[in-house]
């Protein structure tokens, strides 16, 4: 069969083509929308909602956990899917790859779940509480601000430095908290002051 397709055919079909698919992507193919209304309550009847927000970058974007189990019973709750939150400004209902991996995180075996210290000579971690933790840190920072702090430089001028010592901050914070945080660590006289997103 000997088909000749001019350039204004070819022109003509491939802007019916685009049309079509403009439209669809503009919202008006309904048919993946029901198909997901139709089976989303299902997966998430009896489930708990939380809102939270990202644990990875500084990009802040918000998140909506489902959870399974009655906490007023003696149940665990466990979380069951995560998700973008689409009324949150910063994302709208999307997530990066690190972020829909979320639950994998949240279920990985080895994701630090308590404190631990490892003392001198020792060749494993042991657990302890949350204030042997931050005790034991408060002790560490104070010893070495103490020994190592530089209140004027050489020619006298007071520049109050603690430069042994850097501190590494969450940036998935309220600007509020991160503002509290920025102040303290300068007040300290910390040089070495970054965040995690640039990790």
């Amino acid at each position: 069969m000997n088909m000749e397709l001019s350039r204004r055919h070819f022109l003509k079909g491939a802007g019916a083509g685009l049309a079509g698919t403009t439209i669809g992507a503009l919202g008006f193919g309904e048919a993946e929308l029901a198909y997901a209304d139709a089976i989303r309550p299902f997966k998430l009847a009896g489930t708990t909602e939380t809102r939270n927000t990202c644990t990875y970058c500084s990009v802040a974007c918000g998140i909506i956990m489902y959870s399974k189990g009655n906490l007023a019973k003696g149940e665990k709750a466990e979380i069951i899917h995560i998700e973008g939150d689409t009324d949150h400004p910063t994302n709208r209902g999307t997530l990066c790859p690190k972020g829909a991996a979320l639950l994998d995180m949240v279920h990985a075996e080895t994701r630090t779940k308590f404190p631990q210290i490892r003392k001198p000579g020792s060749d494993k971690f042991e657990r302890v509480s949350w204030d042997v933790a931050l005790d034991r840190v408060a002790r560490l920072m104070k010893d070495d601000r103490d020994k190592n702090f530089i209140a004027k430089n050489n020619d006298g001028q007071t520049v109050n430095r603690w430069l042994t010592t850097g501190f590494l901050a969450a940036s998935a914070t309220t600007n509020e908290t991160a503002f509290l945080t920025y102040k303290v660590v300068r007040g300290t006289g910390i040089l070495a002051f970054d965040n995690q997103a640039r990790v």
